[in-house]
């Protein structure tokens, strides 16, 4: 039996505070149809004879309905006249909420409107106000708060600093007021909080004091429940009748849309409006009061509800550790402490980077002890020893720098070898920058020492020191001034190599390559990706200038001391052999265009048929060459289509020059969609135009497939996937891939999945490792998600065993708890409960708002998935690797989980 005291306990209590008078057991001819019986005392009954009703509900699955509501006097005890309207009253409260409440649900709304209504028939009123906040109201609109952390950084001494600074004469503008409070970013909700708050209070005008601020302000920071709601609903109330019209809630929701830039939400306002008004006034009285509004907001599910099904006790302990290892007091033991977990963190990179130093090391410092020994060493010291030594790490660095670009023969090391568990393949292009470095190094000890120590030396040496020790190699008669060195071949091409270096290494760095540097014209055109891609290709000029350069040396004379070519001879052979098979294999698989879409966010999707004997694996990427745009530049892009389709699709967001061009170029060519199809613009090769002939698209070539580190993901149990922006492309065809593969498993017998079958049908599960996936893709722009609407729509619709577990995020939304985001949230789950499509991202995914702690994230996988390994990999920019990277191996250390992290950054 449930009384009134029973809906004020804790939320511990909550579930244990419903009773009923009668087991819920399954009706005589199994219809899935229960009844249950609620008796609810008053909390102050008058007397010694407390009086009751009885409730009998109805429970068919996810429906429920007020079966009947009478004294619980029995059949014989005559019904009042009070007990008759609260059960009409009921029925028609409960009915009004039967299409999107779970039974559970249903039950808590019901008893919510019951201890409403009973307020208002015979039963006494309780002693003293509700406490609210330990209530699972109070839980459901902890969203609905005006002041967050954000805009709540230092309170109300705060506020009042900047009221100083902003008033006039005293007096606070209206347009100044989201500033002052610190919603300058939302202005024009700010300026209709300041509108209700001020017809609260009948202010009229738009200016207020600083007394009158302060009171706005203890409104708006007030954490009750009462105070929040009823600011919420005068928000909507512009007449202060306590009603709200379907005029008011479509301002309300097009004012909510625009301050969290949802411009698809604004453009149906009305539309949303009307179904707000459909579900809170189903008698059609063409308003809705405050009660309304706090019922719907009592179905809005929270953050941590929809993230995930498990509530245990062990969840809430690990939710409540900062996962930080605790300070080690031994000075000794804590440095080991941070080197053991260092190094089973990198011991990769620690290897090869340990070899690369001492072979450097090792070349320097045999060639500083032969010249050492040599007679130059008497008349140009040390100095010539260190140019040596320099110039024989150049040489090596110059040729290991060729491989970790040559992206065939490294796709097919970590695709059909098993280097990949000791070399970091993922590591590639870092390693080429690191060699880069040495290769600068090299530059520098030789060139300086050169210039600055060997020559001048030499041109101050006694004739006697110079005919007996150097005249082999300088000649007869002596050098006589500087310029004798730079005029000769050596000097020249080093100078020159020098040069070239200088300004590919320059235009390569990222302040210049992302175009950050701001220059004025012409010189503007060194910035970009363009500069970039065309400054590297004077490598082809240094690699000949070397090779020349190291065939004319002053001190030695003898062919097979001049070791340049031994060291240059086979990386240049790979490196323009893989450069050939680029150009051949390109021009031979011949791809057609499928289909051209342009989406919100300056994307463009390429689908191009996929060639003869073209296979790759999910996560890999492609070079796509536009000769339209340029006919030398080639451009990597993560393929989105997953290996069992018959086409190949790419997702290319412009970004740069060529992207920008690129986008121009296909627009041409493409129309409105019709048909109901996606995209701004839209062109499909069997589509024909209204002359009859299929449009006509500019010719591209694809080179690859080239690997990737999320192509490793198959090697996991269970997988995280994060994506930044455009960065989700990878982790589309991965998503697409399980699938796929999931539905091959479902197909095999037990025999075939346990390898016991033929060798081909067996394949998928010997092979396929991967039982669960998380993938959290996160934007900034609501159109981003129509880039994928398809593939999230099929992902939700086929994946039957919840394989996946889908999270989008929308970074312009404000946070949940944020009273700006409120009636979205509000509106979203009435959207996907009815129609099963979210109102944010138009998938059967609902949407997340702003940023997802990431913490939580890696604690609710590490308890799920206890002494596993996970795969984490993550595409996009560089801002989210280092603290993804951190969270892995914290929780690596810390428990029994073991997170792996792979990045791919642009």
């Amino acid at each position: 039996m449930g009384s009134v005291d029973d809906h004020r306990k804790t939320d511990a209590d909550e579930m244990d505070g419903v009773g009923f008078s009668g087991p819920l057991g399954k009706r005589a001819g199994g219809s899935n149809r229960k009844s249950a019986r609620f008796s609810l005392p008053p909390s102050a009954a008058a007397g010694d004879d407390e009086e009751y009703v009885e409730i009998t509900l109805d429970l068919r699955d996810d429906a429920v309905a007020v079966r009947s509501v009478k004294p619980a006097g029995g059949a014989e005890a005559a019904e009042e006249p009070e007990v008759s309207l609260l059960a009409r009253r009921l029925e028609r409260r409960s009915s009004s909420f039967s299409s999107i409440r779970s039974a559970s649900s249903r039950l808590l709304q019901v008893s919510q409107e019951f201890l409403r209504l009973a307020s208002l028939t015979k039963f006494p009123t309780p002693a003293g106000p509700i406490d609210r906040s330990k209530s699972a109201a109070a839980r459901a609109l902890k969203r609905l708060k005006f002041i967050t952390k954000a805009t709540d950084a230092a309170g109300w001494p705060a506020v009042e600093k900047r009221f100083d600074g902003l008033a006039v004469d005293g007096l606070l503008h209206r347009s100044l007021f989201g500033q002052c409070i610190g919603m300058k970013e939302s202005n024009e909700f700010a300026r209709e909080l300041f509108d209700a708050l001020a017809r609260r209070r009948r202010i009229a005008g738009d200016e207020i004091t600083k007394d009158e601020l302060q009171e706005f302000w203890d409104q708006v920071s007030d954490q009750s429940f009462d105070s929040r709601l009823q600011t919420f609903f005068d928000m909507l109330d512009k007449d202060l009748d306590g009603r709200i019209t379907e005029e008011e809630v479509k301002e309300l929701i097009s004012l909510s849309a625009s301050a969290n830039k949802l411009s698809t939400i604004q453009e149906q306002a009305a539309e949303y409006a009307a179904l707000i008004m459909e579900e809170l006034d189903p008698d059609n009285l063409g308003y809705i009061e405050i009660y309304n509004l706090e019922m719907l907001l009592l179905q809005v599910p929270s953050e941590s509800m929809q993230i995930g099904t498990t509530n245990s006790r062990n969840l809430s302990q690990l939710l409540s550790q900062k996962l930080r290892l605790a300070k080690e007091e031994n000075p000794v033991r804590r440095w080991y402490q941070r080197f053991r977990y260092f190094m089973e963190d990198n011991w990769q990179r620690v290897w090869v980077m340990a070899l690369w130093l001492c072979i450097c090391a090792g070349l320097f410092t045999w060639k500083y002890v032969q010249y050492r020994r040599r007679a130059a060493y008497h008349v140009m010291g040390a100095c010539v020893c260190v140019a040596k030594g320099g110039a024989e790490t150049l040489k090596f660095n110059m040729a290991l720098i060729l491989l970790p670009v040559c992206r065939n023969t490294i796709t097919w090391l970590r695709t059909k070898t098993r280097l990949g568990r000791v070399l970091p393949f993922d590591d590639n292009l870092n390693f080429h920058k690191v060699i880069a470095v040495g290769i600068a190094v090299g530059v520098g000890l030789h060139a300086i020492s050169h210039l600055t120590c060997d020559f001048p030396s030499l041109l101050h040496a006694s004739d006697e020191e110079y005919y007996s020790s150097m005249k082999n190699f300088f000649g007869d008669p002596r050098p006589d001034d500087y310029w004798w060195f730079v005029k000769g071949i050596e000097g020249w091409t080093g100078i020159v190599i020098v040069v070239l270096m200088a300004v590919a290494f320059t235009l390569a760095t990222p302040y210049f390559r992302r175009g950050r540097a701001r220059l004025p014209k012409p010189f503007h055109r060194l910035t970009g990706y363009n500069a970039f891609w065309y400054s590297h290709h004077l490598f082809v000029v240094v690699y000949v200038l070397l090779l020349v350069h190291g065939n004319f040396l002053y001190l030695t004379k003898k062919w097979y001391k001049r070791t340049t070519w031994m060291y240059l001879a086979i990386p240049l052979i790979v490196y323009a052999s893989e450069r050939l098979i680029r150009a051949f294999r390109s021009s031979i698989r011949a791809v057609k265009i499928q289909k051209v879409a342009v989406y919100p966010g300056n994307v463009l999707t390429l689908h191009v048929s996929k060639p003869q004997g073209f296979r790759y694996r999910s996560g890999q990427y492609i070079f796509v060459n536009c000769a339209a745009v340029s006919p030398f530049q080639w451009h990597p892009f993560s393929i989105t289509s997953a290996p069992q389709d018959d086409y190949i699709s790419v997702h290319i967001r412009t970004l740069g020059d060529w992207t920008r061009q690129l986008k121009a170029v296909f627009s041409q060519v493409c129309q409105a969609p019709t048909g109901g199809k996606s995209g701004l613009l839209r062109a499909d090769y069997d589509d024909c135009s209204s002359d009859g002939f299929a449009p006509s698209f500019p010719r591209v070539l694809i080179d690859g497939p080239y690997g990737a580190p999320a192509q490793d993901y198959k090697k996991y149990k269970v997988v995280l996937l994060v994506g930044l922006g455009i960065g989700a492309t990878p982790f589309i065809s991965i998503v697409k891939d399980i699938v796929n593969n999931m539905k091959e498993l479902d197909s095999l017998t037990p025999d075939e999945e346990a390898g016991d079958g033929p060798p081909q049908s067996s394949s998928a599960s010997t092979s396929f490792k991967t039982r669960r996936a998380y993938f959290y893709w996160v934007t900034r722009e609501q159109g981003s998600f129509e880039w994928f609407r398809g593939v999230m729509n099929e992902v939700a619709e086929t994946d039957k065993k919840r394989v996946i577990e889908l999270h989008n995020y929308c970074t312009s939304v404000y946070e949940e708890g944020d009273a700006r985001s409120a009636l979205i949230a509000m509106l979203q789950s009435l959207h996907h409960a009815k129609s099963g499509l979210d109102v944010v991202s138009g998938t059967r995914v609902k949407s997340h708002f702003a940023r997802p702690n990431w913490r939580n994230v890696y604690k609710r996988i590490a308890l799920n998935h206890r002494d596993e390994r996970v795969g984490v990999f993550y595409c996009g920019a560089p801002t989210l690797t280092k603290e993804l990277r951190q969270l892995a191996q914290d929780f690596s250390h810390k428990t029994t989980t073991k997170f792996e992290f792979h990045k791919e950054n642009f």
